[in-house]
């Protein structure tokens, strides 16, 4: 009998800490980023790779307060449930399928994490492993891997429970619908994605779904295909391979025989029913597949170097480590998908146990390998009966919810207020409802600005809650600018506005507006940012540095001066103002490594040795950041070149890498 359920699940977990007030103006590093042309790569790859991308992550702010400490934590979940599966859904965490469990085998299919430890791997920088996520809009992961999800109950016709995930993506300004369910009987768990553009205009689209599963050295992952796109961490960057054994290399297909962190995504043919599967030396293990929209299929691993075991620690426990399957709208990550106006795509994806004849899929013969997995696949869930599914599945898909367990955030409701208010049509049907209980302090000015016209004089010593950059809202805000009801709020957010426009010198007047109507830090930080980019230093040291001292326990304003003092070369300035920051926040891992750069810098190495007295972690530090390794390394070759009085050149460096091999804890290298 198929159920749902809305249970507890307890397990230790470091806290989120509070979202980083200033607006992410300056976007991070994409490691994925190759604009370059690709050989072997069709021209149609290569505009998608080219398209759609974004310099931001506005209006999102960043989740950057998290901690490594961790403490127990009850986790709010759902339960789909019949005779052969048990799914498990973290709604406050982005709808992440944590668990597959098969129970007539009592096998976990998926890589459940015991710990809930976010790390700096995603477009808002926490990000945490483990179980399948839900992942939409643009490169980078989602911006909900962290935040909850709307989650409602429904029924479908035939009785069975439906759970649906859902919620508003700003960066698209798209709806997007993922309807779970366990039907009696059915040895595969089905999700059901639509997204919506409710738009009259074409918007760039990204979906991708990342499974974990546990990495053994028998596991091995199969797919219908013979080639695939290899990405490397390094410099080598996107090519075309021929799968599973690369440039006549061990067989790729087993990812504990691969040293660096890397990405296969690999070439299924477009007749070809798009599958995955990770199995291990019983020929078991889990296999997804999909309807033909959900084309891509990808293999993450993070190799067996030491950066890579050291990620596999560092987001889990010691002893644990997995790969990740993954199934996308492109056939990489790298590209983005141009979805027409009004346009609804709409996919099934299964995921089940996959038995088959290990003998065969742990073979040499790698076509008799993946077609044994193909017709075993054919049995556990035809490709016409995945299709009649999803057929089926459109009874249901725009009933609207019996009832809403988990409420999501309140920028769904605010647009439909808006939507009202203008009187254009809605975004979605009735399906999905955003309601007014999930509107929060965030939204509260923009409906200000709504009834009234003008956004309210909040105290400007306040961390603004909630950035609005959709062009409508700016019109608003622009027509009370010219009718005279401006304060230094309505300026800090039309700079920001302005900004995320292209508009430079638009939103540096508007900043400068914000500090003549009342001083404030966040008008200071965004002017200081633009000097940066202008390269015009003396004025951006300036500014951070007064910004900095109005507000010196503001951890996410001082890394972000730290950083950008040590690139302007004011190491030593930067050195003065942490004498400044109280002694809590001089502790934190970021702090501790900028004091340590900026030291360098300034020549005085007894300074950094202190640091590598005591353990030195970041703990957010970004996937691709070898700044760790770095520090230690440069440590090194300064202290050797001032003893021996020896060139500090390239060789001194490669000796200093044989004879001081970074520490575990400090190396983090993908490549």
């Amino acid at each position: 009998m198929s159920e749902l359920r809305i249970e507890t699940l307890t397990i230790p977990a470091a806290g989120l800490g509070p979202e980083n007030p200033l607006p992410p103006l300056a976007g991070e590093r994409d490691i994925h980023a190759q604009l370059d042309p690709i050989p072997g790569v069709s021209e149609e790859m290569q505009r998608n790779i080219a398209y759609g991308r974004i310099p931001n992550i506005l209006p999102y702010t960043m989740q950057d307060g998290y901690t490594r400490d961790l403490h127990p934590r009850d986790f709010r979940v759902a339960v789909l449930e019949n005779e052969h599966l048990r799914a498990t859904f973290m709604l406050e965490l982005g709808g992440r399928l944590r668990s597959l469990v098969h129970k007539g085998s009592g096998r976990e299919l998926l890589d459940a994490n015991p710990v809930f430890q976010p790390a700096n791997l995603a477009l808002r920088n926490a990000w945490f492993s483990g179980g399948v996520e839900w992942n939409i809009g643009t490169t980078g992961h989602t911006p909900f891997t962290c935040a909850p999800l709307f989650a409602a109950r429904l029924t479908a016709p035939d009785g069975t429970p439906v759970l649906r995930l859902y919620e508003w993506e700003r960066i698209r300004q798209v709806t997007y619908q993922i309807d779970a369910y366990l039907p009696d009987g059915s040895p595969v768990l089905f999700v059901r994605v639509r997204i919506v553009n409710p738009h009259d205009h074409e918007v760039p689209m990204y979906w991708w779904s990342n499974i974990a599963v546990p990495e053994t050295p028998d596991t091995r992952v199969l797919v219908p295909a013979d080639s695939a796109y290899s990405f490397g961490y390094g410099k080598s960057g996107l090519r075309r391979v021929d799968i599973p054994d690369v440039d006549g290399g061990p067989d790729v297909t087993y990812a504990t025989n691969i040293h660096r962190a890397c990405d296969f995504f690999f070439h299924i043919p477009d007749e070809a029913q798009p599958w995955i599967t990770a199995l291990d030396g019983e020929g078991r293990g889990l296999v997804q597949t999909s309807t033909a929209r959900l084309r891509g299929r990808k293999l993450f691993l993070w190799g067996m170097g030491a950066g890579g075991r050291r990620w596999q620690t560092f987001l889990s426990q010691p002893g644990r480590a997995y790969i990740e399957i993954q199934a996308g709208l492109a056939r990489t990550q790298l590209e983005h998908l141009p979805m027409p106006a009004h346009a609804e795509w709409t996919w099934l994806e299964a995921y089940g146990l996959m038995e088959a004849d290990p003998v065969v899929v742990q073979g040499t013969d790698w076509t008799a390998a993946r077609e044994s997995v193909a017709e075993r696949l054919e049995r556990l869930i035809p490709r016409e009966a995945l299709d009649a599914e999803l057929a089926r599945s459109a009874a249901f898909a725009d009933l609207p919810p019996e009832e809403i367990v988990q409420r999501g955030s309140g920028w769904g409701a605010l647009e439909r207020r808006r939507r009202d208010v203008s009187g254009e049509r809605p975004f979605c049907s009735a399906a999905l409802t955003f309601d007014d209980d999930s509107l929060t302090a965030a939204q509260k000015p923009w409906l200000t600005l709504l009834d009234t016209g003008a956004l309210p004089d909040l105290n400007p010593d306040a961390e603004p809650s909630g950035y609005v950059v959709q062009i409508e809202w700016r019109e608003q805000l622009e027509a009370a600018a010219q009718a005279g009801r401006a304060n230094w709020n309505t300026w800090l957010h039309l700079g920001v506005m302005r900004y995320a426009a292209h508009e430079r010198e638009a939103a540096r007047e508007a900043w400068e507006r914000s500090l003549d109507a009342s001083l404030n830090l966040w008008a200071l930080r965004n002017l200081a940012l633009l000097a940066w980019e202008d390269a015009d230093f003396d004025e951006a040291v300036t500014l951070y540095a007064t910004a900095l001292r109005m507000r010196p326990a503001l951890l996410s304003l001082a890394v972000e001066c730290g950083q950008k003092l040590i690139a302007m070369e004011r190491s030593q300035m930067w050195l003065e103002l942490l004498e400044e920051l109280p002694e809590s926040l001089r502790a934190v891992g970021r702090i501790r490594l900028l004091e340590g750069q900026a030291a360098l810098a300034a020549g005085d190495l007894d300074r950094v040795a202190r640091l590598f007295d005591t353990p030195l972690v970041v703990a957010d530090l970004r996937e691709g950041e070898r700044s760790l390794s770095h520090l230690w390394f440069d440590y090194h070759a300064r202290r050797i070149s001032t003893v021996e009085d020896i060139p500090l050149d390239e060789a001194l460096r490669e000796r200093v890498q044989r004879e001081f091999p970074a520490p575990a804890a400090l190396d983090f290298r993908m490549a």
